[in-house]
C-alpha cells in the first residue's frame, strides 16, 4: 500500500521515499506526495528521482507512476519526489471551489444528478443531468460560493473508512462530503470565483468554475 502523504500535508512540495517495485517503466513507492488522477482531479506534475512522471494512476491501494523508458530506478532505492507547487495549489483551490458549487447546486435543485467532473489547473467543471438551463441560477450560486469563500471557514478532512482509504471533507454547519482529493485548509484560500454555463447536449448542463486572479 502506498502511503498518501498528500492527505496529511497537501502543502508539501518535496518528499523522500523508497521504491517498492519496478515493472518496466512503472514504479510503486512506499510513500508519496504525488497525487494520482482521482475523482476528476488531475494528477500532479513533477519528478521522482529526477525523472519526470509521465502519468500516475491508482491501482487498489497503491499508486503506479509511469516514468520514461530507460530510467535507472530499482527496488529499495531511495528517491526524492518533487511536485509543481503552483499547479498543485491551483488544483487544490479549484477542486474545493467545485466542491462548494456542487453542494450549493444540490441544496437548491432537488433531483439534479451529477454525471461528471474535471479539475484542471485552468478551470474546473461539473456536468449534470437537468432538463432546463441552469444559467438563471449561476449568479446566485456564485454569490453564495463567494460568501463562503470570504468567510474563510475551516475545512476539516479525515477518514470515514481508514482501511479502505475513504476520506471526507467537512465545513461545520454546511456539509460533510466523501472526497479523496487534496484540499486547502480554509475557504479563504480559494479566492473569488466566477461561474459559466455550457450547454453540452439536450438535458445536460455543465457549470465551469474559474478563479478570479
Amino acid at each position: 500500500m502506498t502511503k498518501k502523504a498528500f492527505w496529511f500535508d497537501p502543502y508539501s512540495t518535496s518528499h523522500k521515499a523508497y521504491v517498492v517495485s519496478v515493472t518496466g517503466d512503472e514504479v510503486i513507492l512506499n510513500s508519496t506526495i504525488f497525487f494520482a488522477f482521482s475523482g476528476g482531479q488531475e494528477s500532479d506534475h513533477g519528478t521522482i528521482g529526477e525523472y519526470p512522471v509521465l502519468s500516475a494512476r491508482k491501482d487498489g491501494l497503491n499508486i503506479v507512476y509511469t516514468l520514461p523508458q530507460g530510467h535507472k530506478l530499482s527496488p529499495a532505492q531511495k528517491v526524492d519526489i518533487k511536485i509543481d507547487w503552483p499547479r498543485r495549489y491551483r488544483l487544490m483551490r479549484l477542486h474545493f471551489a467545485a466542491e462548494l458549487v456542487l453542494e450549493l447546486v444540490y441544496q437548491e435543485l432537488d433531483g439534479i444528478e451529477k454525471i461528471g467532473a474535471h479539475i484542471a489547473a485552468d478551470k474546473a467543471r461539473i456536468d449534470f443531468i437537468w432538463p432546463q438551463s441552469i444559467a438563471p441560477l449561476l449568479s446566485e450560486f456564485a454569490e453564495n460560493a463567494n460568501h463562503i469563500v470570504s468567510s474563510n471557514l475551516e475545512i476539516c478532512t479525515g477518514f470515514e473508512d481508514e482501511p479502505n482509504e475513504r476520506r471526507y471533507w467537512e465545513i461545520e454547519g454546511l456539509s460533510r462530503v466523501s472526497c479523496g482529493g487534496t484540499h486547502v485548509r480554509r475557504t479563504g484560500e480559494i479566492g473569488p470565483v466566477r461561474l459559466k454555463r455550457n450547454n453540452i447536449g439536450k438535458g445536460k448542463e455543465r457549470v465551469e468554475i474559474f478563479l478570479i486572479e
